[in-house]
């Protein structure tokens, strides 16, 4: 089989104005980058304000391996499985970071023949989105390290400053850095984040148009005063620029897959440290312009989907007519206690223990009032025991399973998957949505419902630091937002080694970050961090251009 790089790359893509057309986009809608990728004007959304929406579907995911389980795979094949129904569908994902590109975990345009393209424009810099949210985070980093070292006026506390700097790499040396040094600044203690953490990203995702971006711009929050007094973006007047910088980078980006169905992709904030989902402005164009739209949320659904209803669908006003949840034959062994090196080896008895891992997720979309579709992403080396038994025990939750062949059949292995959609959204009549919680409760509270509700905990421990900024939070007004978990996505619980359904275990919070101008508190679980770090052997090493061409990308 061909490599997900030469299948994208041999794949015959339509002028992207062509794409528009599907979706009724007229060329004065969007701004062409070269002839396969656009931006689309924000003013499509007020100028179909009194058209109806379509039917919103999730895809989610089990707990994943180190190499995830195929669920935009599973999404961008969904997608071509329903335009094969006769569907008008748009796909919308989040953007890629260069992190994981270039890391372990690889890029996140799809594989095989289920693919976004051109793929290696959208793994890499694409029209520029990541770029301008790095350049407009670290302006704001700029701006507050100028007031400190220009007088102070505000008289900002530097060992209260919360707001890091980021760039769009995995680099553990830049965890913990000190600034300033030799007279150049005011030295304090700082860090760096990955960019797909930064609030700005967030903010980008989460802004409903460009007056609700500079509102939100303005209430950044970058730390305390020696008064006690919140220090915003605003205060130090750095808001209007990063608003600036990130003008075009708020419009949401067309083009297609290998199939030349539509495809919207914009946004990347990770999952397992930020709220995991594309933009509310993507989602909501994909509504107007399709009778589907499917979307996704990142790593497992204790992360994404949890984060997808409790705050972006609380924001935008979402409701989704269904869920797919992505499964695989190798993460249910995983579960099932098979070491990593070992999952290609055929072991019912290990997917049988795994099913529980499964099961806990299904049960946590019951929670939100969701109905579900189980997505059975098939390898090569499943057994067919071992796929008859998923199918079993689905069967015995009372649940839909569907083998889906995407990875090396496109949209033609997911036309069972879609049409068992299609029934699903027909069958559930309205959508409704329960969210986990509501606003008024408490920080801790909210922290704790997530834990034992969704991670299965038996409660919660909270570092003092984390207790103190929690409650500081609180003091100042900010105790009605959603709350964002930053916890490993390798486990339900915080312990990365902790498989399947873990019992007996309590969720440690570490720490507590605020950022207002997204609407969310950040607590920090167990051993997360904010900035990853490069693997032994990082897919980068791989990576070359021979003759023009890129090579080695996946």
């Amino acid at each position: 089989m061909k490599t997900d790089l030469e299948i994208a790359q041999a794949a015959s893509l339509l002028p992207v104005t062509e794409i528009a057309a599907q979706l009724g986009l007229a060329e004065g809608e969007i701004d062409l980058y070269g002839h396969d990728k656009a931006k689309v004007h924000l003013e499509v959304l007020e100028s179909r304000r009194g058209q109806p929406c379509g039917k919103l579907i999730l895809c989610t995911a089990i707990t994943p391996t180190p190499a995830g389980e195929g669920k935009t795979t599973i999404n961008i094949g969904l997608s071509m499985g329903l335009a094969r129904l006769g569907k008008r569908v748009v796909t919308t994902l989040r953007e890629p970071s260069l992190g994981p590109a270039f890391g372990i975990k690889g890029g996140a345009a799809g594989g095989g023949y289920s693919q976004v393209v051109p793929m290696e424009d959208i793994n890499l810099h694409f029209t520029g989105d990541l770029h301008a949210v790095t350049a407009a985070h670290n302006l704001c980093s700029a701006m507050l390290d100028n007031h400190l070292f220009q007088g102070n006026e505000l008289e900002v506390e530097p060992d209260l400053i919360a707001w890091p700097r980021v760039m769009d790499m995995n680099d553990r040396s830049l965890r913990v850095v000190t600034i300033g040094q030799k007279g150049e600044g005011v030295e304090r203690v700082t860090r760096f984040d990955i960019t797909a953490a930064s609030e700005v990203m967030a903010i980008l995702c989460l802004a409903t148009n460009l007056s609700d971006l500079k509102a939100r711009l303005d209430r950044v929050f970058l730390g305390w005063s020696r008064f006690g007094k919140p220090v915003t973006a605003k205060d130090i007047r750095a808001s209007g620029a990063m608003a600036a910088l990130l003008k075009h980078a708020i419009m949401p980006n067309l083009v297609q897959t290998v199939e030349n169905t539509p495809a919207i992709i914009h946004g990347g904030p990770f999952a397992n440290i930020a709220h995991g989902c594309n933009s509310i402005q993507a989602t909501k164009m994909g509504l107007k312009l399709a009778d589907y739209c499917v979307t996704e949320a990142g790593f497992g659904a204790d992360l994404g989907a949890e984060k997808f209803f409790d705050i972006k669908c609380r924001y935008a006003d979402l409701v989704p007519a269904c869920v797919v949840m992505v499964a695989t034959v190798r993460a249910l062994k995983m579960h099932g206690g098979v070491p990593l090196p070992e999952l290609g080896e055929p072991d019912a008895a290990a997917v049988g223990r795994g099913m529980a891992n499964l099961q806990k997720h299904c049960e946590n979309m019951a929670l939100f009032g969701m109905p579900v579709v189980v997505a059975l992403n098939v390898f090569s080396g499943d057994t067919e025991e071992e796929l008859q038994l998923v199918e079993r025990e689905v069967a015995a939750w009372r649940l839909p399973v569907v083998r889906c062949h995407v990875w090396s059949r496109g949209g033609e292995g997911a036309v069972d998957l879609a049409s068992e959609v299609v029934r699903c959204c027909a069958e559930a009549g309205p959508s409704r949505l329960s969210p986990l919680y509501e606003l008024d409760l408490g920080l801790k509270e909210k922290i704790e419902l997530i834990s034992t509700k969704i991670y299965g905990a038996d409660g919660v421990d909270f570092y003092s630091r984390a207790e103190r900024a929690l409650d500081r939070f609180s003091a100042h007004g900010y105790g009605g937002l959603p709350v964002c978990m930053a916890k490993t996505q390798a486990s339900l619980s915080d312990d990365a080694m902790l498989r399947g359904r873990p019992k007996g275990w309590r969720l440690v919070v570490r720490e507590a970050r605020l950022s207002a101008g997204a609407g969310m508190v950040v607590p920090v679980c167990g051993k997360m961090t904010t900035m990853p770090g490069l693997p032994k052997r990082p897919g980068a090493a791989r990576i070359d251009l021979v003759n023009g061409e890129i090579v080695g990308l996946f």
